[in-house]
């Protein structure tokens, strides 16, 4: 072969090396830049849904619990019809209202109780839906059909608080009727002391911007849409009625 044939041969085989090079570098870098992003996707996913799953622990949901007995159970004192639109309708919104602000305020609160002690610092959606949602759940569990009388300690504490039952349902009474428009009225234990007030809308003794505080342990709804459909304007009726149903071992329990 001769000297230029050589040339030509080694110039060609070149070539060939230079495109099977190039074409292995293509075949590299295509496959291997989805690889390197995908790789790079997934940390960044599993990053996220580990903050996610965080989040989704530490954040607060309010629940509404289950109604302890039938929407007829408190018959005549608290009509069915009424019971069923006050848990259906009002409860249900106030615990779906709540959770929504939580969400879009990002409110990382751990606790109800923590919740409330910081009430001042989150919106007046997330304070009166919260406080809609807290209340209400409260005001299932101290009623029961039958009603009864407060056990032994919890009238002991009760006498020793304000001198006598009767005087004790006076005050209680009082305080339910003259909260002016809608609010509750409340008993509380504050620190070993029984006290009676009324707070305004859905605010609860547990709020840090509550003028009356406590631990809650007896709680009457005093917004018309309580009682209107049975009682209509006769709030004092409604009230009268009501101490017949309330669950005494329930709030003895919380003394």
């Amino acid at each position: 072969m001769s000297l230029y044939q050589n040339a030509i041969a080694m110039k060609k085989t070149n070539r060939r090396e230079f495109v099977q090079t190039a074409v292995k570098a293509t075949v590299l870098t295509t496959v291997g830049a989805p690889t390197i992003i995908s790789a790079a996707c997934s940390t960044k996913s599993s990053e996220e849904t580990s903050e996610d799953a965080a989040a989704a622990v530490a954040a607060l949901t309010f629940a509404q619990v289950k109604l302890p007995y039938d929407y007829a159970a408190l018959e005549p004192n608290i009509d069915a019809t009424t019971m069923d639109i006050h848990y259906n309708k009002h409860h249900a919104a106030y615990i779906k209202n709540v959770n929504d602000a939580i969400a879009e305020e990002k409110i990382a609160f751990a606790t109800e109780a923590e919740f409330f002690a910081n009430v001042s610092k989150v919106s007046g959606k997330a304070r009166n839906n919260g406080g809609g949602a807290y209340n209400h759940n409260f005001f299932w569990q101290v009623m029961k059909p039958g009603g009864g009388v407060p056990p032994g300690k919890l009238a002991d504490a009760i006498n020793g608080s304000f001198e006598s039952f009767d005087k004790f349902k006076e005050q209680f009474t009082a305080a339910a009727m003259t909260r002016f428009g809608s609010g509750w009225a409340w008993l509380v234990n504050d620190n070993g002391t029984l006290k009676i007030g009324s707070t305004a809308n859905q605010d609860n003794p547990l709020m840090d911007i509550s003028d009356f505080k406590g631990t809650p342990l007896l709680a009457l709804d005093v917004w018309e849409h309580a009682y209107y459909l049975k009682y209509q304007n006769k709030r004092n009726e409604y009230i009268t009625s009501w101490w017949s149903i309330i669950n005494w071992e329930a709030v003895a329990n919380r003394l």
